[in-house]
């Protein structure tokens, strides 16, 4: 069985696998051991109230029962920018017009900008290789919806998230090659390896802070500017089917473009409902199509869990939960839970119980 849960200590080695088989350009989690167990602290400290609300960062574990191990990881940085300076591009139009020569013309301008400041960020998405299938990569990273929204208090009304942008199996990224290395004199790999360890001052002190006009960059630089890592790609259109969109900044190391959303309006959060727990002693099959399935999470802040349903067991009052189900969720008959659609055109939990 397959189940959310908060990361803990246990958990570091697999995550370090998997950083490392993750390549280039995965700033957030770099194969980094002393980091990576750095930032699992820093969610433990997070979920057991030790930190500021504002200062924390919640990393969720996709954990294989069955195999006793982490496959995947996903994560909320309660807000950015409050510690160290959080930078983007802003795409835009610089116009230049002249009425005696009969000139207007519009110059796509990048901008240095730091506008998602104080703002929550999704991050921190990996997973590993053997589980790529039947909707896993689905749970891991909408499960963090429904916790924005249960816990709204600690998290802003906005939530964003920056998406890897291009670079090529060496990690060299066309964007970086053309601007950032002419400032930095280091390859896109170091520099983005920095940022994500935390060295971040070097940012602000080499980069430019005056707008960058696109037709004095390279075609294949300006080709990149707000597209994603052909990885990325299935998580991106995840998103934009949640409702997140283009917001106009991008990425200042890859270009790579920058999504939100109001966390009121995400699909996930619209479309769940709550239902209390009965505990079935029935047989039920859980083996179903991803898109017969729906999360069930225990709504709890300290110990989150979600794992997921066939949309059958939902009812207008209750949810009919196996005993195996309860016992990973850590809940009883009576409890409170929450459900939303695993899958786009999917079965809703609104629809299956009729209401």
């Amino acid at each position: 069985m397959l189940v959310i849960r908060p990361i803990e200590e246990r958990d570091l080695n697999d995550l370090y696998v998997m950083a490392q088989g993750a390549g280039k350009g995965l700033t957030s989690l770099p194969a980094n051991r002393e980091l990576l167990q750095k930032k699992i602290q820093r969610a433990r400290d997070t979920f057991h109230q030790r930190s500021a609300p504002e200062a924390g960062m919640y990393l969720f574990a996709l954990e294989d029962t069955g195999l006793d191990r982490c496959v995947g990881i996903s994560g909320i940085e309660a807000r950015v920018g409050l510690e160290e300076v959080f930078y983007n591009y802003r795409l835009s139009n610089t116009v230049n017009a002249s009425r005696e020569l009969g000139v207007h013309v519009r110059t796509p301008t990048l901008h240095l900008t730091n506008d998602m400041t104080d703002t929550s960020e999704i991050c921190s998405l990996l997973l590993s290789d053997t589980h790529r299938k039947g909707g896993n990569g689905l749970l891991l990273s909408r499960c963090r919806f429904m916790y924005l929204d249960d816990f709204r208090s600690h998290f802003s009304e906005k939530v964003f998230a920056e998406m890897r942008g291009m670079s090529d199996q060496d990690g060299r990224s066309p964007l970086w090659d053309a601007l950032g290395r002419r400032f930095f004199d280091m390859d896109f790999s170091e520099a983005d390896y920095l940022s994500g360890v935390g060295n971040k001052s070097f940012i602000a002190e080499l980069m430019p802070k005056f707008p960058i006009y696109l037709p004095l960059l390279p075609d294949n630089a300006r080709a990149v500017i707000g597209r994603v890592h052909d990885n990325t790609a299935p998580a991106l259109r995840m998103l934009r089917s949640e409702g997140f969109n283009f917001n106009g900044l991008v990425d200042i190391f890859d270009g790579g473009p920058v999504v939100e959303a109001f966390v009121h309006n995400i699909r996930t959060v619209r479309e769940s409902i709550s239902r209390y727990v009965l505990i079935s002693r029935k047989p039920i099959d859980l083996d179903v199509p991803a898109d017969q399935r729906v999360m069930i999470t225990n709504r709890s802040f300290r110990d989150f869990r979600v794992t997921t349903l066939p949309v059958g067991c939902i009812a207008s009052d209750t949810v009919s939960v196996p005993p195996e189900v309860a016992e990973v969720l850590r809940v009883s008959s009576g409890d409170k839970v929450r459900l939303a659609p695993l899958k786009d055109g999917g079965y809703s939990p609104i629809q299956a119980s009729g209401h």
